[in-house]
């Protein structure tokens, strides 16, 4: 496809090495989309502290038990009583009942996050989609497929499991910290303090591991974003690739991005799983601690032996939730790296789609013309200077050129792909600027040399072009596109399926084709570019003759390399490095002998 060539652009995401742009930032954006779920998000929480009470009361009470089975067996050696059995049996019943309340709140609070965490992801893949509609074609040229992909895919599929795994985690280990914090303060002071001393240990392994780890999840999710591109972009190429011989460069090439996904992996991994055996180990320190402490209060008979083994599992409650904090962090990290790429994919600039008073495209005919336009896709680099052309509805107009004179980026220009630096361009009068860019488009079919056809039946992608038509209207375009007999010797007719690849039918029926599909779709203004350049002769010329009967009645702008197909041509529009440097018709130009002259004689000259 001929066109002017862009400034190479990085994609999205911090530089390797950076950390995230702001933790606190994307935590606050990801908390402001999911204030739409505060209701849901509020009964989950009364469940789990519901939860979490409960089951910080158990211990507790499963003391009371061990109290009074312990004073009945004293009483009993010393034979001044006996082991109240009922008394223990209802003790224990009455705790059954108090864990299987805390079971089923915890279901209902777990139940109800998944919704929420299912609803995120379900939602931010929906916004990305009309996102990716409203963004300008700049964004999608100067990034990998992969690269947008995996905003959609993994980021979101992240983010997902964190939001799931992490919030429900955070509100039941806070609440059993400090459900436990003052269920150990009724039981003992001494020892409580004693626990206590892990905690400032606890928090500086802890702020130390995030303070390292943050930039290494951030570089895995964006190196993920670049393995997910390269695959993409191989897979979708590998013919060309086995053709020249690529596949140990390209290998290579894959193995230096795996790298660095492994090596950010292993390095997030490695912080993220040494936080917990840390953790584990100072925890362990302090209930020896707490142990030695305890012993010695029961010695002096401080506090009943029931006391003891009920602190003995807080204390070990006590540090759970510490390390529980220290893996949520981790998971943390991850959501904020995933949610900073998605939120910003969608805070990207987006075009305007719509004007205040938008002009309507019915009875319009189809007249353009451009009016000394000026564009660049860089402000200070401009490529297309001072051009201005008057075309008639229903005019043929070729543009034709050396590979990257502008002829592609003229009919970007022309349905807004991209806005120019100055000048204008109207339709029957009406600035473009002043469509909704939604009903601009409409006006325009496209043919292009790459084609595009989907995995279905023909009938289904000839009737993209227009959704409503009949199969009658679907038949009539496939006949006017020469391409009905074709059609009708293959299995199924209609209703043979292309598949992924549209590998089952060759370049000039796929091209055939999308020219039914654009005459179905009837549109004022088509678009032919460089429609005939990968064929052989004889496909050329059915093509030829199918898109004759498309561009009769309409205006049509086409973009060709071989001169001999645009010679009927209304006008003929000459273009090198950007500007229009000659114009007229065929006969015209030939009698002037300038650079059109040079091109068509050239391409003659090469026929023979």
């Amino acid at each position: 496809m001929s066109e002017m060539k862009r400034p190479k652009m990085h994609g999205p995401g911090p530089k390797g090495g950076e950390k995230a742009k702001d933790f606190g930032d994307a935590m606050k954006k990801l908390i402001r989309y999911m204030s739409r779920y505060k209701f849901r998000i509020l009964i989950m929480m009364i469940f789990a502290v519901a939860s979490t009470v409960f089951s910080i009361v158990g211990p507790k009470i499963l003391g009371k038990a061990t109290t009074e089975l312990f004073t009945g067996l004293v009483a009993k050696v010393q034979g001044t009583g006996s082991i109240d059995f009922t008394k223990i049996t209802r003790i224990l019943l009455f705790l059954l009942c108090i864990y299987l309340c805390s079971a089923l709140f915890s279901f209902i609070q777990g139940f109800v996050m998944s919704g929420i965490a299912n609803d995120v992801s379900y939602n931010l893949r929906k916004e990305i989609s009309k996102k990716i509609n409203r963004l300008p074609l700049k964004y999608f040229e100067s990034r990998t497929t992969g690269e947008v992909l995996s905003r959609v895919t993994n980021d979101v599929d992240t983010l997902q499991q964190s939001l799931n795994q992490s919030i429900t985690q955070m509100i039941t280990s806070v609440t059993t910290l400090i459900g436990v914090f003052i269920m150990m303060l009724s039981i003992n002071v001494w020892m409580t303090l004693c626990a206590l001393l892990i905690l400032p240990v606890s928090m500086t392994i802890m702020g130390q591991v995030m303070k390292r780890s943050q930039k290494y999840f951030q570089q895995q999710q964006r190196y993920l974003g670049e393995v997910n591109g390269q695959i993409e972009e191989v897979y979708g190429g590998h013919n060309i690739v086995k053709v020249f011989n690529k596949e140990d460069d390209v290998i290579a090439q894959f193995e230096e991005t795996n790298k660095k996904l492994y090596d950010s992996a292993w390095k997030s991994q490695t912080f993220s799983g040494i936080m917990m055996p840390v953790m584990q180990f100072v925890g362990n320190v302090g209930y020896v601690m707490v142990a030695l402490l305890g012993g010695v209060f029961v010695i002096r008979g401080s506090i009943q032996v029931g006391d003891i083994q009920s602190f003995f599992q807080y204390i070990r409650n006590f540090t759970q939730p510490v390390q529980q904090i220290a893996q949520v962090t981790n998971m943390l990290q991850m959501a904020a790296a995933a949610s900073e790429r998605v939120f910003e994919f969608l805070e990207e600039e987006e075009e305007d789609q719509t004007v205040e008073h938008p002009v309507h495209t019915e009875n319009l005919k189809g007249n353009v013309q451009f009016e000394h336009v000026s564009f660049g896709y860089q402000p200070d680099k401009i490529i297309v200077n001072d051009f201005s052309a008057d075309i008639k509805d229903g005019q043929k107009i070729a543009i034709v050129g050396p590979t990257g004179a502008g002829k592609t980026t003229m009919v970007k220009l022309l349905m807004r792909y991209y806005d120019i630096n100055s000048g204008s361009i109207k339709i029957d009068g009406h600035d473009v600027k002043d469509f909704n860019r939604s009903e601009l488009r409409k006006m325009f079919g496209m043919v292009l040399q790459e084609t595009w056809l989907f995995n279905g039946t023909i009938m289904e992608n000839i009737r993209y072009g227009r959704l409503d038509a009949t199969d009658e209207e679907v038949i009539a375009a496939a006949k006017a596109a020469h391409i009905h007999k074709f059609i009708m010797s293959q299995p199924g007719g209609y209703n043979m399926v292309l598949n992924e690849e549209t590998s089952n039918v060759s370049q000039g029926q796929k091209q055939l084709l999308t020219i039914a599909r654009a005459i179905l779709a009837d549109n004022q203004i088509l678009i032919l570019d460089e429609a005939t350049s990968s064929v052989d002769t004889r496909t050329e010329e059915r093509i030829q003759k199918a898109m004759d009967n498309l561009m009769r009645g309409r205006t049509s702008f086409v973009i060709a390399h071989r001169l001999s197909t645009i010679r009927d041509a209304d006008l003929i529009l000459v273009m090198k490095d950007g500007d229009i440097i000659e114009q007229g018709n065929h006969e015209e130009l030939m009698a002037k002998g300038g650079f059109y002259a040079g091109l068509y004689n050239s391409q003659f000259e090469k026929a023979v």
